[in-house]
This record gives C-alpha cells, sequence and structure tokens, in this order.
C-alpha cells in the first residue's frame, strides 16, 4: 500500500473510508473529514516520548497496562486523533484502532505547539471519557495534567494515576533531554 503524502500548508479533505486504508506518514489527526498535521520529529518531542513509552512499556506486566504509542484513538463517530502515547488497562482489546477510553492520554508539546490547539486535542480526549490526561512541555520542563476545567500545572514530583500504581517522576522524564556524557577513561 502506498504511503500518502500531502502540503501541510494547505488542509486536505479526504472521506473516512480513505483516512482508515490510508497509512499517512506521520500519521495525522482525522477531524470531521480534515486531515489535520500532527507536530512531530523534533528531538526533544521524540526524547520525551521514547522515555514515557519505554518506563510504561517495563512496567507492563507488574502494572497490568499495555503502553501504545501513535496509535488511532476514535474519539467520535468522524473524529480520530494519535495520542503520542496510550495507556490501556489489561486485558482491554483492541482491532486495529483504539475505540474505548484508554487509561491514560499523554501528548508531548513540538515548539511549534500552542496552548489552544493541544486544548481541542485533549478536549476530544475528555468527551470520549478518558480520565487521566498528561501533557509535557520539554522547553518549559513542565507537566500538566488537563481535566474540564483545563490545564493544571503538576507541581508535585510525581504524576500519578488514581487508583492504580502508576507513578512517574517528572525529573526522571525530563532527565531524558540532558546530555550523556561517557565516563572518562582512568589516565593510569
Amino acid at each position: 500500500m502506498a504511503t500518502a503524502s500531502w502540503n501541510p500548508v494547505e488542509e486536505r479533505q479526504v472521506s473516512l473510508e480513505e483516512y482508515l486504508r490510508t497509512p499517512y506518514r506521520p500519521d495525522c489527526d482525522f477531524i470531521d473529514g480534515i486531515l489535520e498535521e500532527r507536530n512531530v520529529g523534533e528531538y526533544e518531542h521524540s526524547r520525551i516520548q521514547l522515555m514515557l513509552a519505554a518506563f510504561f512499556f517495563a512496567h507492563e506486566a507488574e502494572w497490568k497496562i499495555i503502553a501504545v504509542p501513535e496509535c488511532r484513538l476514535q474519539v467520535s463517530e468522524k473524529r480520530f486523533r494519535v495520542p503520542d502515547l496510550m495507556v490501556l488497562l489489561q486485558p482491554q482489546k483492541v482491532d486495529r484502532i483504539v475505540r474505548q477510553p484508554p487509561l491514560l492520554c499523554i501528548e508531548v508539546l513540538s515548539p511549534e505547539d500552542t496552548w489552544a490547539r493541544m486544548r481541542a486535542r485533549l478536549n476530544d480526549y475528555l468527551t470520549l471519557g478518558v480520565e487521566n490526561i498528561w501533557c509535557f512541555d520539554p522547553d518549559a520542563r513542565e507537566a500538566r495534567r488537563y481535566t474540564p476545567a483545563g490545564f493544571v500545572l503538576a507541581t508535585e514530583p510525581e504524576l500519578t494515576v488514581p487508583n492504580t500504581p502508576i507513578r512517574l517522576s517528572i525529573a526522571e522524564v525530563f532527565a531524558a533531554l540532558e546530555p550523556r556524557t561517557e565516563p572518562q577513561a582512568d589516565p593510569k
């Protein structure tokens, strides 16, 4: 199957059937018949997303969860979003596309993202019934929860999901952005 691409400056209208059968590179959201570009690909966004995916993947058996990066989530009949990371409770059944509310949706801001654009995306998650939504801002080194009341800056050292063992150190997430230094060889 051919991979579709388009000029990101132009909005492109497609049918739901075309969206569902086409692998876009990078994948995009489908909002009421319009393809909506996602901001991905920058180093800091990628590092944070990788760290989060690895963290949740490492705890899948212990916490009885499934970590799913960049998978389509149907938020309404004609709206599909592609969260940076979803965390599902085992044994949530998925048939190619997630259609039931995940336990947790996580987004990582890219430099081109705006809080207003992010709010529209996160409101779709709330409408579907997602109760836990986290957003990481690599530039500000901040994490926020998103609730029906809006963004709430995380001031505690860990993010948690109520009634689960899930705990995530915010400092450890942003440590993925720190330059790694190689150990110095002993001069002897």
